[in-house]
């Protein structure tokens, strides 16, 4: 992504007041090669050395997020079908589109966290941890796992960072940013999904039934 499309100046503060906006207007353009990246602005703002805010956060609908392993793997190597209890554990973050994920605690959480709440009065979370139990039920010869769908929500916004004196030529930058991570259950009606899968075993894993350990017996290994 180039810098024109990352971050924005300029023309497009138009919620400056208008003494800051002349300011801006007489600053002299920062040359291509003085021009910050997206992450070395995000990094202003985790570290509080430019004051920042996250503008006019639009949220998006909740969606359920991809499946993935939350347990370990239950290999059935006897003649009959089993049924054991499993526990899980299951921790989804968030990322944004111009520096990777959310640190929880960190500078970025908590400014998205106030606008956030401000705006909608919706409580956002950088982080969601979730764990139980569930009866995993495995046919001989099969493998069985627990799997976890995650309900998500996107937020869309944009970056303002002001600092006390120019940097890379100006007071003011813009990023504009997608915010992805956990929602609560049941919003927009969409539920976060615990299922049971199970596969036949692959060759190589055939052979762990073959094992002395393992012979004529239900086990479990981490996937």
């Amino acid at each position: 992504m180039t810098m024109n499309h990352t971050l924005r100046y300029g023309s497009r503060m138009l919620a400056l007041t208008a003494t800051a906006l002349g300011v801006i207007a007489t600053a002299v353009p920062a040359a291509a090669e003085e021009q910050p990246t997206a992450e070395q602005i995000m990094a202003d703002c985790a570290s509080g050395e430019g004051k920042c805010s996250f503008n006019s956060p639009q949220l998006g609908e909740a969606y359920l997020g991809e499946p993935r392993q939350v347990s370990e793997l239950l290999f059935n190597c006897t003649d009959s079908p089993a049924a054991q209890s499993m526990s899980w554990a299951d921790t989804v973050g968030s990322s944004h589109s111009v520096g990777g994920s959310v640190t929880v605690g960190g500078g970025i959480e908590g400014i998205i966290t106030a606008s956030v709440t401000a705006t909608y009065n919706y409580t956002w979370q950088s982080s969601h941890t979730e764990t139980s139990s569930f009866t995993v039920n495995v046919k001989p010869g099969e493998v069985g796992w627990i799997s976890r769908a995650q309900v998500m929500r996107q937020i869309s916004g944009t970056w303002q960072t002001h600092y006390d004196d120019p940097k890379w030529g100006h007071y003011y930058w813009f990023v504009p940013d997608t915010v992805t991570g956990p929602a609560p259950n049941g919003t927009d009606g969409k539920h976060s999904a615990v299922v049971v899968k199970s596969r036949k075993m692959t060759a190589d894993e055939k052979k762990l039934c073959d094992g002395g350990s393992t012979r004529n017996k239900v086990f479990t290994r981490g996937g």
